[in-house]
């Protein structure tokens, strides 16, 4: 109950202070308070009749508020007006603020969230199915990555080390750190992509020489994959293959050109074996196909496409 009164009175005395400073900025005379609240022309309405309340209820109380002004202030005190901005500025800034009560506790589960640990891998990491993979702790603890059927440990990441392992048929995977874990997803190992792509308008032609075609490079093949090096790849059919090499995307890519008949003697025995290969245009097609097989899926893709010729040589 005290610390209300010494509150309500902090208030009181705050409210007649500024009045007080702003009738001294603003007139620079003789006041009495008394007077000052009732003059018409010195203050508005409406703050005269609030402040003339106050000022009965503190006149009852016995307190006296008169104030002697020096008579030879005649002149507008500018620099007062400006502290008396400054001072208005700063009570509309702190005038809602309500300050917390002791009683108020954060609760339980605030304070363990804000003291929870980051995830030491990163979640744009991807892990593969089927395939090795690679992790790196950027964290402060060792990280163990478990296999979440029977948390078997897949393997232990010191701070700051990356680490190699492998991952079968797991659809996710445990990171345990300190006393966290969080789960981290694994997705599919997608079979390998091939693209066959002709790099010649020779076969454009009405008349296709063999003997042209076995000297370029009539196709390029490109095999895609996550994880090539676990790929078994193989091909058929009349063709000379050069290759992989690699692009700037990490893909293997092959060279093709044919390679049907050295001479025309055997051209001739090739198109004595495969009449069925003539198209009704009179041109003949050699088909050729590539095969990956990733050895650890077991997925397995066929790709092919066709040579066409309709003389050895020139």
């Amino acid at each position: 109950m005290i610390r209300r009164e010494r509150d309500s009175k902090f208030v009181i005395y705050q409210v007649l202070y500024i009045f007080v400073i702003t009738v001294l900025a603003l007139k620079g005379a003789d006041l009495d308070l008394r007077r000052v609240a009732l003059e018409d022309e010195t203050v508005q309405v409406s703050v005269r009749d609030s402040l003339m309340a106050v000022l009965d209820s503190l006149y009852a109380l016995g307190i006296d508020f008169s104030i002697k002004i020096d008579p030879n202030v005649l002149v507008e005190n500018e620099d007062m007006r400006k502290q008396l901005a400054e001072m208005n500025r700063k009570l509309d800034a702190v005038k809602d603020y309500v300050p917390p009560s002791k009683e108020e506790e954060i609760p339980e589960e605030e304070i363990k969230e804000q003291l929870k640990m980051q995830l030491p891998i990163s979640l744009k990491q991807t892990f593969i199915q089927h395939t090795w993979n690679t992790a790196k702790n950027s964290g402060t603890v060792p990280t163990t990555i478990l296999d979440p059927r029977d948390r078997k440990q897949l393997v232990v990441i010191p701070p700051g080390q990356e680490k190699k392992f492998d991952l079968t048929d797991q659809d996710e995977v445990i990171v345990a750190f300190g006393s966290q874990e969080e789960r981290v997803k694994v997705i599919p190992n997608k079979p390998a992509e091939i693209k066959i792509e002709r790099v010649t308008t020779k076969m454009n032609s009405r008349t296709i020489y063999v003997q042209e075609l076995q000297r370029i490079t009539a196709f390029t093949v490109t095999i895609i994959d996550n994880r090539p090096e676990q790929l078994k790849i193989t091909y058929n059919g009349p063709i000379s293959v050069n290759g992989p090499q690699t692009d700037a995307n990490g893909n293997m890519v092959y060279n093709v050109s044919l390679k049907l008949a050295a001479n025309e003697n055997q051209f001739d025995d090739w198109t004595d074996k495969n009449e069925q290969l003539r198209e009704s245009d009179g041109r003949y097609k050699a088909n050729f196909f590539f095969t990956v097989v990733d050895e650890r899926t077991k997925d397995r893709v066929q790709v092919g496409d066709s040579f066409f010729f309709t003389d050895f040589a020139k």
